[in-house]
């Protein structure tokens, strides 16, 4: 029986600078992918695993590795998350994350992280979620993307093209993020005072409010459409009152989180293109809304893998 020698303390050392140099690039894969920053923290901890006990003397580009191992894990989780998501009572919309220490949470291409377009994503497969993410998000060439996927080169330009068909047709052109912002807090005020009015102004006719409550009392299961439905909804007198609205960074964008008594009770944010506001997200998930919060320690702690820094 041989002995394989223990690693050195040098060599650990080695692994983890490794590793926390990308580890910013594999949350924002791995989120992206899963639409799940608790999924994508599970995902990167078993990457940071493997990667120890990998015999990392043979691995030519550490990268590549990283983002192929956890490519390939996160299609995984999130082929086993959408037979979950089907017993989802009501919309299940993705958990957001706090970006005001990284807007771009490592990515070349900040809008890859909008809520809305991660929503998109959902209705994508996980192989196809994945080669889109990592071309458009992170960059990566085609043939970068064939080797991560085990696909041919062709395979993969037909399914990027595919995923961005689909997604223009889903998607409307966005407004600014300072247009967005003042949307938003315009939105709020009008919300808060009951000002239908002004509400139904900002509103394009088609509108659609999704919420995340899975199930949660008082909690809308079914999308509400049009923009005076919207409109009476959302000035909802038990929802405002002795609330608190926060604007928060959330995926790149503002978002808005309610408080009461101290306590977050809800987390929502908003797709506008120039007619209006066409689409709100709110999540009331307690998971969703921690999770959240948790966020906000993601880019602020330095540390270690398993520390939650990047």
């Amino acid at each position: 029986m041989v002995l394989e020698p223990s690693p050195t303390t040098s060599d650990l050392e080695e692994a983890v600078s490794v590793f926390v140099q990308y580890r910013n690039r594999l949350f924002g894969i791995a989120y992206r992918v899963l639409g799940s920053a608790v999924e994508a923290e599970d995902v990167v901890q078993e990457v940071w695993v493997r990667w120890q006990n990998t015999d990392r003397s043979v691995v030519v580009s550490p990268v590549a590795f990283l983002s192929s191992t956890t490519t390939r894990l996160a299609i995984n989780v999130a082929q086993s998350a959408r037979v979950r998501r089907e017993t989802y009572i009501g919309p299940w919309l993705p958990e957001p994350v706090d970006t005001s220490s990284d807007p771009e949470m490592g990515a070349q291409r900040a809008e890859a992280l909008e809520l809305a377009l991660l929503l998109v994503l959902e209705k994508l497969s996980p192989t196809e979620r994945a080669a889109y993410v990592l071309r458009e998000a992170f960059d990566y060439a085609y043939p970068e993307i064939a080797e991560i996927l085990r696909l041919s080169l062709v395979n993969v330009r037909k399914i990027v093209s595919r995923a961005r068909k689909h997604l223009s047709e889903e998607q409307r052109e966005s407004v600014d993020t300072a247009e967005h912002r003042r949307l938003l807090s315009a939105f709020v005020a009008a919300a808060q005072t009951g000002d239908v009015a002004s509400l139904e102004a900002l509103l394009t006719p088609d509108t659609v409010s999704l919420s995340d409550g899975n199930g949660m009392r008082g909690c809308a299961r079914i999308p509400v459409l049009g923009r005076a439905r919207v409109a009476k909804m959302v000035t909802y007198p038990k929802l405002w009152r002795e609330a608190e609205p926060r604007l928060v960074d959330a995926n790149g964008s503002t978002g808005v989180m309610v408080y009461r008594g101290g306590q977050p009770i809800a987390f929502m944010t908003m797709a506008a293109s120039r007619e209006g506001i066409h689409q709100l997200m709110w999540v009331f998930s307690p998971i969703k809304i921690a999770a959240f919060l948790g966020s906000r320690s993601r880019f602020a702690t330095a540390g270690g893998p398993a520390s939650g820094g990047v």
